[in-house]
């Protein structure tokens, strides 16, 4: 009994000192940590980056053996679908720079002269790179977005960095960080900035406003800064229509808060219009209704679903009156000249003209807007205004996109913008 005693005083003695080196042994990392801390701060450096913040090496993989499911099947449907730029074959190369197939043979990317001198694999790499971020399961902290602007501070629109700054928005201290809240938070700054009164957007020819611009921007702002105007009188709230809303009408309801923030005291109905606007997320597919879905956020916000074409509900009146001080709408990439949709929108456009209401337009890259700026001069330069000439939009998404029809093809939502009206003719007195 006497040994065994022993033996197990003799044990917790050891282990006493064990744990005491051991707690020593923390304290002392803990103490070289503080330490460490402290110096970081006195000489402003900045402190270790987390294992967790992406990085181009740790966020590059190809696509046909990523960890993801999804850019496996993405890899697929661009082998399946997708044409070699340089034999117009089947695509079976993955260019090694990106990561994503692009060609039919290693031979038919090597002789690719405009891939290689334009360096398309670096855009197609930050694709890659962003595709994988999103979905690397990373915490995103830059998701938690500010509430109401505090009323002694001014929201400044010059830049994105200038914009999440002022709103104190999370610090965004990566490009992944910035490209995934952009992308987002492009459909609701892109509206705010065309309209505040601290618009980014000046008149001619400083900016791309012209004068009939300012015109239909002085009536809106009239409105929405009911504490400038003589009356305080409004019949209903500000309507904002997005025709052919498709990503637009799923964003979570947060992110169209920042209207309400950037706009205090003024209310907002979003009429989301088309086939694609109202989607189930039970069923994992689109959804029709024959009559509209009202979806209220709160006292400031409301989604209104209409999936019908703008102008089936223009002719059976559901919209009128119109007003230029309370209506205004958003087309986003609405690629008016493409075979699958002109027919749709030589309908369509003629009803938004008629409502003699602002209506802006953006595009996936220069060539995109083009096209649609061309359209429209094409068919109804005689019946419209311009009121905002063609210009980078400076609250597009800075998050590289891919075209899986066509790997060649990289965009960012909502880069370039411009803004019509239909022509309003001023009364003349007749003997």
């Amino acid at each position: 009994m006497l040994m065994l005693k022993s033996n197990t005083i003799n044990n917790l003695k050891n282990l006493n000192k064990k744990n005491v080196s051991k707690n020593s042994t923390i304290n002392l990392l803990q103490q070289k940590r503080q330490i460490g801390a402290f110096i970081r701060s006195v000489l402003c450096m900045d402190p270790p980056p987390s294992p967790d913040q992406p990085t181009v090496e740790n966020r590059f993989h190809p696509w046909d053996s990523s960890p993801s499911p999804d850019l496996r099947m993405r890899a697929a449907t661009i082998r399946a679908k997708a044409k070699c730029p340089v034999t117009q074959k089947d695509i079976n190369f993955t260019c090694p720079i990106s990561g994503i197939p692009t060609h039919h043979s290693k031979e038919a990317w090597e002789s690719d002269k405009i891939y290689h001198e334009s360096k398309k694999y670096e855009l197609l790499k930050k694709v890659n790179i962003y595709e994988h971020d999103l979905r690397s399961g990373r915490p995103f902290p830059e998701f938690d977005f500010p509430n109401s602007q505090p009323l002694d501070t001014m929201v400044n629109f010059a830049t994105w960095d200038t914009f999440l700054y002022t709103r104190q928005f999370y610090s965004m201290d990566t490009e992944f960080q910035l490209a995934v809240v952009t992308k987002m938070l492009s459909y609701p700054v892109t509206i705010a900035s065309c309209l505040h009164q601290y618009s980014p957007y000046f008149l001619q020819p400083k900016g791309p406003i012209t004068l009939e611009g300012l015109k239909s921007l002085a009536a809106l702002r009239y409105t929405l800064y009911p504490n400038s105007r003589v009356s305080a009188l409004k019949d209903r709230p500000i309507r904002i229509f997005i025709l052919n809303a498709k990503a637009e009408s799923v964003l979570p309801a947060h992110v169209w808060k920042e209207l309400t923030y950037l706009f205090p005291n003024v209310s907002f109905d979003i009429h989301f219009v088309g086939p694609e606007c109202l989607y189930d997320r039970e069923k994992k597919q689109y959804v029709y209704s024959d009559r509209p879905i009202v979806k209220r956020v709160d006292d400031s916000l409301a989604f209104i679903h209409h999936t019908e074409d703008f102008h089936v509900l223009h002719e059976a009146k559901d919209f009128f009156p119109y007003d230029p001080y309370l209506d205004v709408f958003f087309l986003f990439h609405p690629r008016f000249s493409a075979i699958e949709t002109s027919e749709q929108w030589e309908k369509t456009v003629p009803a938004l003209l008629d409502s003699k209401c602002g209506v802006f337009v953006t595009g996936y890259h220069q060539e995109d807007i083009n096209r649609d700026y061309q359209w429209l001069q094409d068919k109804y330069s005689k019946e419209m205004d311009v009121l905002m000439n063609k210009s980078t939009n400076i609250f597009g998404s800075t998050k590289w996109e891919l075209n899986d029809l066509n790997p060649q093809e990289v965009f960012q939502f909502n880069q370039q913008i411009f803004g019509i009206r239909g022509k309003r003719y001023h009364a003349v007195h007749k003997n």
